[in-house]
């Protein structure tokens, strides 16, 4: 069973210096069912997904890698409402979504937000979704009621108060909150708090579904697999021979295959040609995704693919400045259409995914965190085998990214 878990926290802060605290439709030629064309997590710019993929990647060479780009730009866009001039020009940008426009554009961008979280949270057979947002904030300070009152109608947003005077309550509310809606994959996901927190909000995915065709257990094996030219790990490697969606990029000299999922979903493994990764990982844009998503065709495949689990966590106050979110998390932050206090900021922007993929399927889930805080300085059957490093995208079937990750070591 495939699991995936995401958390996406934001705590904001006041500010009491000049600088943030430093941290802490398919087409097939034999059609089993139609599959839609993808886009990336959320309305505006696709790209941004593997953007920040690349960020991500380039922090950590070598390393797994696995967030979800839904929980963080559903952030990041949530977050937005309460920006103002350049602060709110420069998460618009880097979402590729729109920066000019009235009151009505506005409006219609926040809930094409709405129309989505609406869409995925329906209840469907054969496969677990759940996601949402709460808002984790210190009844004291002010919080405008513009602000709450769209989280709440366009985000879905719940509300909590929390006493962040005690940090130590503090902390086990919020991570209680996480571990109970990720089913307790995501434990801890707030290490630390301090007094000069007044807002933590988290977004939160909880993803489980199986294989459409199971594998056989009796078939996992272990093999070599090669995480570089010179090191070789021992992985138990699943093998089914079945139908599956294939296809050959002789463009960027790797083979893409689509394992679906019981519930209208999809796993897609990419598997680069040796010494490939890194023009494969450079060649990943919408363009791309659309032409896979197009070309793919069902062929008769002997698969071989590691069974794993692994996780992320990041700081992405530290990544999300390299696609230009920058004053957000500095003294330049307005976030004035949140709260009438002028020093307030994003100290800190977590992010913790998980994944488990076995015979039966995958359980994911993710997270992400921002803390607000006072300003304090903070043909036939073809063998496919994944024995070295490859990608994995989720996919769900109403057009999403749920989660995407670089599979270096299982």
């Amino acid at each position: 069973m495939q699991l995936c878990l995401l958390f996406c926290l934001v705590l904001l802060s006041l500010q009491v210096a000049s600088l943030p605290r430093r941290h802490r439709t398919w087409r097939t030629k034999k059609r089993v069912r139609e599959l839609p064309g993808v886009s990336t997590a959320a309305p505006g710019n696709q790209n941004f997904t593997f953007d920040l993929y690349r960020a991500l990647a380039a922090a950590g060479p070598n390393q797994n890698i696995f967030f979800s780009p839904l929980s963080i730009s559903t952030s990041l866009a949530l977050v937005s409402l309460g920006a103002q001039s350049d602060t709110k020009t420069q998460i618009l940008e880097g979402l590729g979504l729109p920066v000019q426009g009235g009151p009505e554009e506005e409006e219609a961008l926040h809930s094409s937000f709405r129309q989505l979280l609406q869409t995925l949270r329906q209840p469907r057979e054969d496969l677990q979704l759940g996601l949402g947002t709460a808002l984790f904030i210190l009844p004291t300070v002010h919080i405008q009621d513009t602000f709450l009152s769209t989280a709440r109608t366009l985000y879905l947003a719940d509300t909590f108060p929390t006493n962040f005077r005690d940090p130590e309550a503090a902390k086990k509310q919020i991570n209680d909150y996480v571990a109970k809606q990720t089913k307790g994959k995501i434990v801890d996901l707030v290490k630390d708090l301090d007094s000069s927190e007044i807002m933590v909000m988290v977004n939160y995915i909880f993803f489980k579904a199986k294989w459409e065709t199971s594998f056989d257990h009796k078939s996992t094996q272990m093999q070599d697999f090669h995480v570089t030219s010179e090191t070789v790990v021992q992985v138990p490697m699943m093998r089914q021979e079945d139908e599956y969606y294939y296809l050959l990029d002789r463009n960027l000299y790797c083979r893409v295959v689509g394992v679906p999922y019981r519930g209208n979903a999809t796993a897609l493994f990419v598997l680069p040609n040796e010494g490939r990764m890194e023009q494969v990982e450079a060649g990943l844009n919408q363009d791309t995704l659309r032409k896979w998503l197009k070309r793919l065709t069902k062929r008769r495949l002997q698969l071989h693919l590691p069974k794993f689990s692994m996780e992320g966590s990041y700081q992405l106050e530290e990544v999300l400045p390299k696609l230009g979110i920058r004053d957000i998390f500095t003294s330049q932050a307005d976030l004035s259409g949140l709260s009438n206090h002028s020093n307030i900021y994003v100290s800190e922007m977590v992010h913790k995914a998980v994944v488990e993929v076995d015979e039966s399927g995958t359980k994911a889930a993710a997270a992400t965190a921002m803390v607000f805080a006072f300003r304090s300085a903070r043909i036939g059957a073809q063998v496919v085998v994944f024995d070295r490093p490859f990608l994995m995208m989720v996919v769900e079937n109403t057009e999403n990214i749920l989660f995407l990750g670089r599979v270096t070591r299982p």
